[in-house]
């Protein structure tokens, strides 16, 4: 049975430090530039060796670097969301949260006439309405939550919980939870923001542990999905691109593993997991019995 492989690059060039760290300062924001020097260096290696990428792009990186976002997808690879300008969801109300999606949505059109199926929140943060705006604007799945590791689930809504009384899960809905996890970030590893991340970690480091955690997906999680979260700016280093290409070669030495962008693997999934036939399951995020997965 074949492990999917999902090299995910979410493109926040500028965004992330004016968003989601509101800097002003020139120094920090230009950070975010090294995106224009880091996306064709990613581009030649995933056309090197024949893979397709998914690249999470807010509305903000799409009006900045719209000839990247065309390459982008114009060589095949997946575009999803990624907010306007790697903001906190629940920083706004919904009438706010709803126009920042649309302006994502407006700017990624813009750039490469792409309406995205998919959806990642800035820094994975989500508000009590995210799940539901993500419905209403029609997202087949969501890669932002970390109820799970290789195996995806059903979105929820209405989940009660506080400090006084048990949890209580809500009803599973039609959004399907690719999950993630920092662990699988390049941004904790290498990323140095003074008194928020302290990074520079050797290569060797992080490829023994998603080295690891992949060898461990293939062996225990048959038909799941390894879901590997990079930063342009942060993975287009010299050092961090020879890394990745050698998890590459050790990852593509598997007969059974298929490279894959999150929407493909999300069709394949849905149609060997239908909604009901989960709800019936009676699962809640955890692997059903009757788990099936694509071929």
């Amino acid at each position: 049975m074949t492990l999917g492989c999902a090299l995910t690059f979410d493109f926040d060039a500028m965004s992330v430090w004016v968003g989601s760290y509101k800097a002003r300062n020139p120094s920090v924001v230009s950070r975010g530039e090294f995106c224009a020097v880091s996306i064709p260096r990613i581009l030649d290696l995933l056309a090197k060796h024949r893979i397709p990428g998914t690249f999470c792009v807010p509305g903000h990186t799409a009006l900045a670097y719209p000839e990247l976002i065309k390459r982008i997808h114009g060589e095949g690879h997946e575009i999803a969301h990624h907010g306007w300008v790697h903001e906190n969801p629940a920083d706004f109300d919904e009438a706010g949260e709803r126009r920042n999606m649309e302006l994502g949505l407006e700017a990624l059109q813009k750039a490469a006439g792409v309406r995205p199926t998919g959806y990642r929140s800035p820094s994975w943060d989500f508000s009590q309405h995210t799940i539901k705006i993500l419905l209403d604007y029609g997202f087949s799945y969501d890669s932002s939550l970390m109820g799970g590791d290789f195996i995806p689930y059903y979105a929820r809504v209405g989940d009660k919980y506080d400090d006084k009384t048990p949890y209580v899960f809500g009803a599973n809905v039609d959004l399907v939870e690719l999950p993630i996890t920092w662990l699988l970030d390049d941004f904790p590893h290498f990323e140095f923001v003074d008194r928020d991340c302290q990074g520079l970690a050797s290569a060797s480091k992080v490829e023994e542990i998603w080295r690891d955690e992949f060898d461990y997906a293939h062996q225990n999680a048959p038909g799941g999905l390894f879901n590997l979260t990079m930063h342009p700016q942060v993975i287009g280093r010299g050092y961090r691109m020879m890394m990745l290409e050698r998890l590459i070669e050790h990852y593509k030495s598997f007969t059974d593993v298929k490279f894959t962008t999150l929407n493909d693997y999300v069709e394949g999934w849905r149609k060997a997991n239908p909604l009901e036939a989960w709800r019936n399951s009676g699962a809640i995020q955890a692997q059903p019995a009757s788990h099936r997965v694509p071929a």
